[in-house]
This record gives C-alpha cells, sequence and structure tokens, in this order.
C-alpha cells in the first residue's frame, strides 16, 4: 500500500504544482481567466495558487510522513470542491463550451480523497 500512496502523493502533487505555479505568479490563461470571467481579485488568486503549491509540498513531505500528506490531500480537496461551487455558481456545468474544463475540479477531489485514504492506509 505504501507504494500506491506515493505513487498517487507524486502525481497528485505534480498536478497541484502544475496549476498552482502559474496563479502564484499570476501568469498564463487560467490567471487571467479567473480574474476576468469568476471575477476574483489577484490577491485570491494568488493565495490559491500559493494553497496549491503548499499542497504539492506536503504531499511530497507526506510520502516520508503521512499525516503531512494526509493533510495535504484533505486540504486540497477542500479547495477543489470550493472550485466545484465557483464554476456551479458561473455556470460552467451548464455550458457545453466549459463543462470539460469544469470537470476537472470533481476529478481532482475524488483523486485526492483516494490518496488520503491509500496514505491512510499506509501508515
Amino acid at each position: 500500500m505504501y507504494a500506491t500512496a506515493a505513487i498517487l502523493s507524486v502525481l497528485l502533487a505534480l498536478v497541484t504544482l502544475i496549476a498552482g505555479a502559474p496563479k502564484t505568479l499570476l501568469k498564463g490563461a487560467e490567471s487571467a481567466g479567473l480574474q476576468s470571467r469568476m471575477g476574483l481579485n489577484a490577491g485570491l488568486v494568488r493565495f490559491i495558487g500559493l494553497a496549491e503549491v503548499a499542497a504539492a509540498a506536503g504531499l511530497i513531505v507526506g510520502i516520508f510522513w503521512q499525516p503531512l500528506g494526509i493533510a495535504a490531500a484533505i486540504g486540497f480537496a477542500l479547495t477543489m470542491m470550493g472550485a466545484v461551487g465557483f464554476h456551479a455558481q458561473t455556470g460552467d456545468y451548464a455550458t457545453p463550451g466549459t463543462r470539460k474544463k469544469a470537470i476537472a475540479p470533481i476529478v481532482l477531489t475524488l483523486f485526492s480523497a483516494a490518496t488520503a485514504v491509500a496514505l491512510s492506509l499506509a501508515m
């Protein structure tokens, strides 16, 4: 079970780092879209990016100290649930053009939960 937990942690850490780094730096289309289309201010976008980068670090350290990895996975799942709420509020699930991108937070929430469970079982 430890190998599964480590693999899930590394994969989730890569995804969170790839998603969080541009938001932290306020670079790229995703960051601009959050500000313009969803109405988030730059400070909140940067905070979300920092939370995602911190989750990536926590997941990597959590391979060696599972309680931190579990906390990081749960924290990232909560962040993604917030993203699901924002997508629902802006109507992204009802519009075919934006639905595909809006599904990602749902998948990542489930992936985070699976990672937290795997880390718990690896203890």
